[in-house]
């Protein structure tokens, strides 16, 4: 097994610390008119908030095995029921963070994997800033919002 080297904070230099040495990456997942979110744990950083899984990118990683990755050990998902549509960059200059959207089958499953997790729910893409969301995830949906309704 190749060592995780990712797990780490970056000064940002937007003025922000960024968890990920090498950048992260997470999944965003659609099925019809819902999205995949998970609600943070409050110990995570910013946590009690909803957003995609995702965490640190390794150095030996690309953004798609990151993101699949983390989605596995947050949320158990099979990977065989997803297909990459397209890759969202939040690029911050020396660190960014990179949403993979994807499709997912009606097959699959996702549940809470870990304790970084309260609660894994399909959210109906038009309720999702109802909730209490990440503050990077809640900057960047319109566009992610706006890529999904483009692909349908």
């Amino acid at each position: 097994m190749v060592a995780r080297d990712g797990d780490g904070w970056v000064q940002c230099d937007c003025g922000n610390k960024h968890w990920g040495i090498n950048g992260a990456a997470g999944i965003l997942l659609v099925r019809e008119q819902e999205i995949l979110l998970q609600h943070r744990a409050p110990w995570v950083h910013n946590g009690d908030t909803w957003g995609i899984p995702g965490g640190a990118r390794d150095s030996h990683e690309s953004v798609f095995e990151g993101a699949v990755r983390e989605a596995i050990e947050e949320t158990g998902i099979d990977p065989i029921f997803i297909t990459a549509l397209h890759t969202y960059s939040d690029d911050h200059g020396n660190w960014r963070y990179d949403t993979v959207i994807a499709r997912a089958s009606d097959e699959l499953i996702a549940h809470e994997v870990n304790d970084e997790s309260h609660e894994v729910r399909w959210v109906e893409i038009d309720s999702v800033s109802d909730l209490n969301l990440h503050p990077s995830f809640a900057r960047t949906w319109p566009e992610l919002k706006a890529l999904i309704q483009s692909f349908q």
